[in-house]
């Protein structure tokens, strides 16, 4: 901004050439508001750009002290010594990120430099510097809103559900009080997904998230959704199991009305698991596990009921014991196989990779259970890593017999976090990969968010070294977990896997159009390769072109195959 033109003459002839320089500079600097300021703190200096961002005219602001004009009251003491202390001290007043307030008493986020000139004379002049941080600071509250909410249904996500439990407990053991945990769970929704496809299945999460948060909307506590169809409601306030009682039949009350999902009604219930602090935990984890026991005995007893933790739940455990076992005995059985689901490059239509998914197949097909029941049991019974040491043998052997058909298609393999956390892992992978005469870019690695953002330094640099090799790392189902967009920069990955929740509905909605194209865009900036899960029409498949997305996967192009059949369909796709 320039200065005005009656004050030039004056300013620069009270000045130095040092000085004549300084405000030459400042008054051509664009949207950075200068004041300067006398020995007193009165005004003697306000460009165009100060007027636009605190909103006192020139003529308003001069002469006028700044801790009367721009300075919150709080902070009004603190200012006047920091400058005293300058002034007579030559002490200079920090940069900073600061919270002011403008003319009507809003506050505004400002980064705050400040220089003084004449310094050591009667009459020192400061100037501050101020960058309007308004748009950066709405952008940070985004983000930290994406990461503490769950983007489908806009409730507050898992992360944020454990740091109000956090906040909640210590406020009850201070007084001696108490809450309520229900774990949330509905009925038969696999069978939605699988009838109806993802995209109405999610439809269904979210009209579930607006009929809950509906009901409880006059009692005291917190609703969240913990991850996939599982929601938690934490009831401030509760001791005893008949308020509990009361609140479970509401919620479950909200299950007795369909769910209009495009032509169809959809009837589903809920199983709603409850424990109580202190009584059954004081601590997150078994709260949160105890609840989550009680609402699998709902659903053990019938489903479309509540259950309160009680010490007969042992059986659960001794269930998940059950499970371990016949897990354990179909590894020395060889009783698994992996599956395949391509992901297709958006520009050629043709395979890019595919990704590796386990399936329980012992001969007892009773003992069979879904890879979400039996992963989960495996990664608490430390039996992971020798599942997940089964699927990348597997997969390195099925990488190999691919390579010598002349077929070139890479394997992506989900890794959790207890894997990485055995400090062998990649010691592992890069043993496989000589045995099976492998390059890094036949294999590659795919993460949650969660898991990386659990992870130490030796984990992530082992991460780097591999993706430095060549191996491609993706963050999978990005959006789902705890992470934001801030923390991309930080992880050593190659490919950003998109959650099917932000595609759906993103061609025909302006606000979740926004939100996909800003985790494209950003992604691109990184260098990242993007991948986008869940097309399964051709209007998604469009959109994603249309955005410059790389890769897709989905019932659109495959489901999860066998190797015979991706082999089919690579040689169908290379004729």
């Amino acid at each position: 901004m320039s200065l005005q033109r009656h004050q030039e003459p004056l300013l620069f002839a009270q000045h130095g050439a040092a000085e004549r320089r300084f405000l030459a500079l400042i008054s051509a600097l664009p949207k950075v508001s200068v004041q300067g300021y006398d020995k007193h703190r009165n005004v003697i200096y306000w460009n165009k750009s100060s007027e636009s961002i605190y909103g006192y005219s020139e003529s308003e602001a001069m002469g006028r002290k700044l801790e009367d004009l721009i300075i919150p009251n709080y902070m009004r003491d603190e200012v006047i010594m920091l400058h005293t202390r300058w002034v007579e001290f030559g002490e200079p007043i920090p940069s900073d990120e600061l919270v002011l307030k403008k003319k009507g008493g809003q506050p505004i986020h400002v980064f705050s430099s400040h220089v003084m000139l004449k310094q050591g004379t009667n009459s020192p002049e400061m100037y501050c510097v101020d960058i309007d941080l308004t748009e950066q600071h709405e952008i940070r509250q985004e983000l930290e809103r994406m990461a503490s909410t769950d983007l489908l249904t806009n409730l507050p996500n898992r992360r944020a559900l454990e740091q109000c439990l956090t906040s909640v407990i210590e406020d009850a053991r201070s007084s001696n009080s108490g809450f309520g945990l229900f774990f949330i769970d509905l009925d038969m929704f696999k069978e939605v997904n699988d009838t109806l496809g993802h995209t109405w299945g999610d439809e269904l999460l979210k009209s579930v998230a607006k009929r809950l948060s509906g009901c409880i909307d006059n009692i005291n506590g917190v609703l969240a959704r913990f991850g996939g169809d599982e929601f938690v409601y934490l009831a401030n306030d509760v001791t005893c199991e008949i308020k509990c009682e009361e609140i479970a039949k509401t919620l479950s009350n909200c299950f007795k009305e369909s769910f209009a999902l495009s032509t169809e009604n959809v009837h589903i219930t809920s199983s709603i698991g409850i424990s109580l602090y202190p009584r059954d935990g004081d601590v997150i984890d078994d709260l949160l596990k105890h609840a989550d026991a009680a609402m699998y005995q709902a659903k053990a007893e019938g489903r479309n009921r509540y259950h309160f933790f009680t010490s007969t739940l042992s059986h659960r455990l001794r269930e998940q014991r059950r499970i371990a076992a016949n897990l354990r005995e179909s590894l020395r059985n060889d009783e698994f196989e992996l599956l395949f689901q391509p992901q297709i490059d958006v520009k050629t239509g043709k395979f890019a990779s595919c990704e590796a998914l386990l399936r329980w197949c012992p001969k007892d097909k009773t003992k069979a259970v879904t890879p979400d029941v039996f992963i989960p049991i495996a990664e608490r019974g430390e039996l992971i890593g020798d599942l997940g040491d089964w699927v990348l043998k597997k997969a390195c052997q099925q990488a190999q017999a691919w390579k010598e058909k002349g077929i070139a298609i890479r394997i992506d393999i989900n890794v959790s976090g207890k894997e990485l956390e055995k400090s062998s892992y990649f010691d592992s992978l890069t043993a496989y990969r000589a045995e099976y005469a492998l390059s890094p870019e036949d294999i590659g690695l795919e993460l949650t968010e969660n898991v990386l953002i659990k992870s130490d330094s030796t984990i992530l640099d082992g991460l780097k070294a591999q993706r430095d090799l060549g191996v491609e790392i993706s963050i999978d189902d990005f959006g789902t977990g705890y992470s934001s967009l801030s923390y991309l920069k930080h992880f050593p990955v190659t490919h950003l896997k998109i959650d099917r929740s932000f595609l759906d509905g993103a061609p025909e909605n302006d606000f979740d159009s926004a939100l996909m194209e800003a985790i494209v865009n950003v992604g691109h900036k990184l260098n990242l390769k993007i991948v986008v899960e869940g097309v399964e029409t051709e209007s998604q498949s469009d959109y994603c072109k249309s955005l410059n997305v790389e890769f897709v996967q989905g019932y659109l192009f495959s489901r999860p195959i066998s190797a015979d059949a991706i082999e089919t369909l690579y040689v169908e796709q290379s004729k």
